[in-house]
């Protein structure tokens, strides 16, 4: 038997090339590590990928080659493996396509692979070399940024949207060719690293509530809404201004903070909704979905889970007009997302939670004809009818919204009155106050109004005078509330006496709140 020293020692013809970049995934809004592990190897040609990769990213074999004999380089005609890694993550998307075409010329040493390190690379790539923009790249930069890379390779379509952050080279590339010429000049090429303009959503609402005319109780409500993020039910009949008022809503609101527009500037980006034009949302988004939407349009969905319209009103308003024409099912599936803030999407592999702190505003007609109650046409419906019409909204929707208030239909008197009406601006300032009110108070804590309030935090900021605890005692029997419905209306109370810069809650704060909570056809 021969020994190991007498083993003939066999030098392999072809040498194993490897290569490593790194790159970005998205999971939701935020994105996490993909390391892009290239191995090219003597063999029959081939281009095998693994890493649970998706179908876009099958295909992106196709791409890259393409896009490398585009360019004027040779694709080696070897065996190359790709993987990405962390394997037991599902990949999705085009975004792989050039950090797998780097690391493949890496690989061949066609680019320096020493300067791979700590730099990340997100792209599509066209068939002749042009890359393209990518959905997430905000997120990208974040991560980026987070791991204390040296720099980021992203599309030159995509340079506004990245260079929303600050301090962090930014390497923006419209070709293969380029990306190679700028990753092997890596440290002799000046990066933007400058922080960008701030692009402002050009979308402005230029809708004021001067145009509103009469509706003094709806107007009272929504301004209390403002104050402190609570939820409204307009109850009304056609044309009675429902939805003219939701509107006018984002008019009265304060502006977003910074760190509130990456937020929503991050959802849009990982949905595809960001453009040079609007690299940047500064203005608070007002969504309002067709009654037909689906549950996973409304709340988010898909095999690899998107944002929905609730994570899209994020830090604004989600409008649902025409309340009582969605499914069922479709509405109820809002209720832990009103409660908790966000929205978490289960799926075999991993959950995945999308923020939706919104302020919800939803409108309906109190009858199938839409007349019932009105002060000049008759209703056509029957009692049984109409029931069936409003059992749509189930109870536990009802529970979660705080202002239920009728929009009735305008008198010849307030349609033909000239009189200049209360503008936004001025509403706003007292909105302002009260939120600043707001903010001092819950300073040491995390919420920022009370409509995000605890059971916990409701005992501690929410104190009663006595003819007020009275009062609320006696609407426990009279109305027969609930626990939630009990929590809900004190923390409407104390909306209102902060907009009275009261510390404590009075009796006709109770009063107001109990006023616009069980003054429609509804029952608490």
């Amino acid at each position: 038997m021969e020994t190991l020293e007498e083993i003939e020692i066999i030098e392999p013809q072809t040498k194993h090339l490897f290569a490593k970049v790194n790159s970005c995934g998205l999971v939701g809004v935020t994105a996490y590590q993909v390391e892009i592990e290239v191995d090219i190897s003597g063999g029959l040609p081939n281009f095998i990928l693994v890493g649970l990769p998706d179908a876009a990213i099958n295909e992106s074999r196709e791409r890259v080659r393409a896009a490398i004999k585009s360019s004027g380089l040779e694709f080696p005609s070897k065996k190359i493996v790709v993987n990405l890694a962390p394997a037991d993550t599902k990949k999705a998307g085009p975004t792989y396509d050039l950090p797998m075409a780097i690391g493949i010329l890496a690989g061949n040493e066609i680019i320096n692979s020493k300067n791979l390190d700590d730099l990340y690379i997100v792209g599509e790539l066209g068939l002749s070399g042009k890359i393209r923009q990518v959905n997430g790249v905000l997120s990208f930069v974040i991560l980026a940024k987070s791991k204390g890379a040296k720099g980021i390779l992203v599309p030159k379509e995509n340079i506004h949207e990245a260079l929303l952050i600050e301090d962090m080279n930014i390497y923006p590339v419209s070709d293969l060719p380029e990306a190679i010429y700028t990753i092997n000049n890596i440290n002799t090429i000046q990066p933007h690293s400058q922080k960008a303009p701030q692009r402002i959503d050009t979308t402005h609402n230029h809708l004021d509530f001067s145009d509103v005319k009469g509706q003094t109780l709806a107007k009272r409500a929504f301004e209390i809404a403002a104050c402190g993020q609570h939820h409204i039910l307009m109850l009304g009949p056609p044309g009675s201004g429902k939805s003219m008022l939701a509107q006018r809503l984002t008019s009265i609101l304060p502006p977003l903070t910074y760190d509130e527009k990456i937020e929503v500037t991050q959802i849009y980006s990982a949905c595809g909704k960001l453009s040079k034009e609007r690299c940047l949302v500064s203005n608070r988004p007002f969504r309002s979905p067709h009654h037909n939407t689906s549950i996973a349009g409304l709340i988010g969905g898909g095999s690899i889970p998107q944002p929905g319209e609730i994570s899209l009103a994020h830090n604004g308003i989600l409008f649902l007009d025409e309340l009582t024409e969605f499914q069922k099912n479709v509405l109820d599936s809002l209720r832990q997302a009103l409660e908790s803030k966000e929205i978490t999407i289960s799926r075999s592999r991993k959950s995945i939670t999308f923020p939706c702190n919104l302020t919800l505003i939803t409108a309906c007609n109190p009858c199938p004809c839409g007349y019932y109650g009105d002060s000049i046409k008759k209703c056509s419906c029957n009692e049984k009818s109409i029931k069936k019409y409003l059992s749509k909204i189930s109870g536990p929707i009802l529970d979660r919204i705080d202002l239920q208030i009728e929009v009735k239909r305008l008198t010849e008197k307030e349609l033909t009155n000239k009189q200049e009406n209360e503008s936004s601006k001025t509403i706003k300032e007292r909105v302002i106050q009260a939120i600043e009110i707001q903010e001092k108070r819950y300073k040491d804590i995390k919420i920022k109004s009370n409509g995000n309030l605890t059971p916990k935090e409701i005992k501690s900021f929410c104190k009663l005078e006595n003819n007020a605890e009275l009062i609320l005692r006696e609407a426990i029997k009279t109305f027969a509330l609930t626990g939630r419905s009990y929590d809900r209306v004190l923390k409407v109370s104390r909306t209102i006496a902060d907009l009275e810069r009261s510390d404590m809650i009075k009796d006709e704060h109770i009063l107001e709140a109990l006023q616009f909570r069980f003054n429609t056809i509804f029952k608490a």
